[in-house]
């Protein structure tokens, strides 16, 4: 578990697990530093008062988040959001009125960039990394390896999703853990989740995600499985984004399906459970293959391979096209064999000139399955159009090499409806801050307005 702290608490931006005895020594030094630089008595939060919150906006008196610093050499002005651009915090932080006051300590030159352990004391004194900072409003989930809760943050009074992962002693924190905030913590995207905290403790290693209503599964049942092709060709686009910019960092998610994708209120769809993903090593090819959820899996890894890359996650994201479209998952194969059958019956038995060197795979001529004839994609899914199908076709092919990618599939015609400004918003932005783009009335949704929260019981998997 040290070399676990050591490797990700260090350097996970604003989610720092803070031990006091690492910067004593350092505060020390501020303290001497105070006392040797600043005038007694000069220094003060001339806007804060006992009767007001440092929170309170009053646009008749200075904002109560400017602070005034009197010393030997120079006067400077501080704001609160200063602090928080300079320290990487989100501008709805609630910086307490504790953390302000040591901010007095500080020298003048305060524009200097901060040292690590500077920041995570500072982070630290904020409230990041504490159990107490976060309060439980109720279970959500558990699993064999983590339980979680709703939860509210005191920094910002934002919900939030608290995934508790117990420990053994012996064992530390599980792979899946550790997967998860190795990749989580440098991934930023507006259709990613967003890690906001870790806290260790003794017995358990909480992540603090931020909290979304629902997931893709659970709002295609609340559409009574009729989902407007609007808004399915806006949750592909929003999937594809976030899976593209992966991709482009080399990390495979290897565990996408409807209830690994979140949505909150606004329509926003962000990927989640990073818990199988991988960075694809540049030397080493080899991988497990045993990931993907069983309806989600491609035949390539159905049948073995370990040697796979960025493909086997598109293969994922036409079954998802698939189900969102008809309203029934593609392939529902209870076994591996069952599985691999229901493809081929319906894309056709692969030959050498669909998936070369298919028939040199001894596991594929130990099943002897059946010569099928690939059927016509329109007549299981009428309702997605031409471009749609194409789409489809790309996303499904056999042949890892032809398989379309995700940078690909984003500038496919099937999504030209949407606009050429989609794609160039920057990553940190959702497509919904276009105009243009807003989701529609789902014609089989049993009410006017999506309530993501009500229906069946969420079923994400991230907990």
């Amino acid at each position: 578990m040290k070399n676990f702290k050591r490797r990700f608490s260090l350097s996970v931006p604003r989610t720092e697990t803070i031990e006091e005895n690492e910067f004593t020594e350092q505060i020390n030094q501020l303290n001497i530093q105070r006392n040797e630089d600043l005038v007694p008595n000069s220094l003060g939060l001339h806007s804060l008062h006992p009767s007001t919150s440092p929170l309170a906006s009053n646009h008749q008196a200075p904002s109560p988040t400017q602070l005034h610093y009197h010393s030997k050499v120079q006067h400077r002005r501080f704001s609160m959001e200063d602090v928080s651009k300079r320290m990487a915090l989100p501008m709805d932080i609630r910086l307490p009125p504790e953390f302000l006051k040591k901010l007095q300590m500080e020298s003048p030159e305060d524009c200097k960039p901060l040292s690590r352990m500077s920041r995570r004391a500072s982070l630290s004194d904020i409230g990041f990394g504490k159990l107490e900072t976060y309060v439980k409003l109720g279970k959500l989930g558990e699993g064999t390896y983590a339980t979680v809760f709703k939860g509210r943050s005191k920094l910002t009074e934002n919900l939030v999703a608290l995934k508790e992962i117990r420990l053994e002693h012996e064992e530390g924190a599980p792979c899946t853990a550790i997967r998860e905030v190795s990749l989580l913590k440098n991934l930023k995207h507006a259709n990613i989740v967003t890690l906001h905290d870790i806290i260790h403790t003794d017995r358990c290693l909480t992540l603090v995600f931020e909290y979304l209503d629902s997931d893709l599964k659970q709002y295609l049942d609340n559409c009574g499985n009729l989902m407007s092709m609007h808004n399915v060709k806006i949750f592909m686009f929003q999937l594809l984004r976030g899976l593209s910019y992966c991709h482009k960092r080399k990390i495979l998610h290897r565990d996408l399906k409807p209830q690994n994708l979140l949505i909150n209120e606004k329509g926003e769809l962000k990927l989640a459970d990073f818990g199988l993903a991988r960075a694809k090593s540049v030397p080493t090819k080899t991988y497990s293959n045993e990931v993907v959820t069983l309806w989600y899996r491609p035949p390539d890894v159905l049948l073995g391979s370990t040697e796979y890359s960025t493909p086997i996650d598109m293969w994922g994201v036409g079954c998802i096209l698939y189900e969102l479209a008809t309203g029934r998952p593609m392939f529902p194969g209870s076994t591996v064999k069952e599985e691999l059958h229901l493809v081929f019956r319906l894309m056709g038995t692969p030959a050498e000139e669909t998936w070369p060197g298919i028939t040199t795979n001894e596991e594929f001529k130990s099943y002897l399955f059946p010569l099928y004839r690939a059927q016509a994609l329109i007549n299981h899914v009428p309702r997605l159009d031409t471009e749609g199908i194409d789409l489809l076709s790309a996303l499904l092919l056999y042949d890892t090499r032809r398989r379309i990618s995700a940078e690909a599939s984003l500038r496919h015609a099937y999504f030209l409806s949407l606009g050429e400004n989609i794609h160039s918003l920057p990553d940190t932005s959702s497509v919904f801050s276009l105009k243009e783009v807003q989701l529609q009335k789902d014609p089989g949704h049993r009410s006017s307005v999506f309530h993501p929260g009500r229906g069946k019981n969420r079923r994400q998997s991230i907990f």
